[in-house]
């Protein structure tokens, strides 16, 4: 007789991450033959882009030189004070290393900020579309992920009378995300300072993921942190982008709380960062290299990605059925797909079939969010302007086939 099955739980069954559950789909249809193109995951290394030398020397040399041990939880001393003196000269930020913790990239920070805020019932404000594992891990600890609107017409900026109408009584945090993750906006110092000024009416704390603050291609970045004031905030970024580090897992979370207000969930975090012992020794003094050596990568990266970009936009922009918003940060096209009239019936089944058909892998909008994701799919621009051509041909053809 055959045993019932075990069940997960309810927390784990209903896991979802839209970025990657969708090469499960590709790796059938790669299996069936058909050649896969990838636009689908941000990841500039996998497009060519390398991480500098004296990054790679560096943690070579930590490995060679016996730095194989657990490090303190928090993170390397000199690792949380680079990233202090980053933060206050390049963001305008007002910490000290105490108010660093490295984490296991910026997922875990993301993880870490949700556990320790979030109860059963209570609401996280996050912009829509939104970066999925904001969403996921507020689900995850049994909280209500509530998305406010961002205005595709005006270049994906917040609806600020949405956002301060959807605050309740059970709202613990809300979440900005600039320069944005998926649609590439960059949101203005007016747009941050009126959050801000939400928050503080509120009495909520702010959370700003600012991991692609130095790739910006069209006006300035400001970070959330040269402008909070009073306001209690947590920012998160990491290695990953800026410093071609995407497979090191690196990242930090700090905070900034000249008011002590956030103290007993900064406790909490950092509890939570000694219970997974610490981020990996080694790509920490990676890292360290990283903030602390030649910054002049960067530049000629996002040299790189602008010309991509505009290459990127205009060449999808031609396509009938498509329209697209500019990004003026990170590397994301976040297009529109006129599905009225047509037979499919939501962006996954467009996505779906644009995959079987032409073998080139996209990211259905919905993933980000049902709402203001819905209709949309997320697009990198990171590979050479050959392979992205070839894309934009396949799906090109494919609308004309199918309008």
């Amino acid at each position: 007789m055959l045993e019932e099955a075990v069940r997960p739980s309810r927390r784990a069954e209903g896991v979802e991450y839209a970025i990657r559950d969708v090469i499960s789909k590709a790796e059938e249809v790669r299996r069936r033959g058909k050649r896969i193109i990838h636009l689908n995951i941000g990841d500039p290394v996998k497009y060519g882009f390398d991480t500098p030398p004296h990054i790679k020397d560096a943690m070579k040399k930590a490995i060679d030189t016996g730095a194989n041990y657990y490090s303190a939880s928090e993170g390397l001393k000199e690792l949380r004070e680079a990233v202090a003196e980053k933060e206050n000269k390049v963001n305008r930020a007002q910490i000290e290393a105490r108010n660093v913790v490295i984490t296991q990239g910026i997922s875990e920070a993301i993880m870490f900020l949700m556990a320790a805020l979030v109860e059963a019932g209570d609401e996280v404000l996050m912009p829509g579309p939104c970066y999925s594992p904001y969403i996921t891990y507020t689900k995850f600890f049994e909280g209500k992920a509530v998305t406010y609107r961002t205005i595709e017409e005006n270049d994906w900026a917040p609806d600020l009378s949405d956002l301060e109408a959807k605050v309740t009584e059970r709202t613990r945090l809300i979440v900005v995300i600039n320069p944005n993750n998926p649609t590439g906006s960059l949101y203005s110092e007016k747009d941050l300072s009126r959050i801000l000024e939400i928050a503080a009416a509120h009495n909520i704390p702010v959370a700003a993921d600012e991991i692609y603050d130095r790739i910006v291609f069209d006006g300035k970045f400001t970070s959330l942190a040269s402008i909070a004031k009073e306001v209690p905030i947590f920012c998160l970024n990491g290695f990953s982008k800026a410093y071609l580090m995407t497979g090191w897992r690196l990242g930090y979370i700090y905070i900034q709380d000249p008011n002590g207000r956030l103290k007993r969930v900064w406790d909490a975090i950092e509890k939570m960062s000694r219970v997974r012992l610490c981020a990996s020794t080694p790509a920490q003094f990676g890292g360290l290299a990283a903030l602390t050596g030649p910054q002049g990568h960067i530049a000629r990266m996002v040299s790189t990605l602008q010309r991509r970009r505009d290459f990127a936009w205009k060449r999808l922009t031609e396509i009938p059925g498509l329209t697209a918003t500019k990004p003026r940060g990170a590397f994301y096209l976040f297009p529109k797909v006129q599905l009225q009239g047509t037979k499919w019936g939501d962006d996954k089944a467009f996505v779906t079939e644009l995959l079987e058909e032409t073998g080139v892998l996209v990211v259905h909008g919905s993933g980000f969010d049902p709402v203001y994701g819905s209709d949309h799919f997320r697009a990198v621009f990171l590979a050479e302007e050959s392979m992205m051509s070839e894309a934009f041909d396949a799906i090109e053809g494919f609308m004309k086939r199918h309008s």
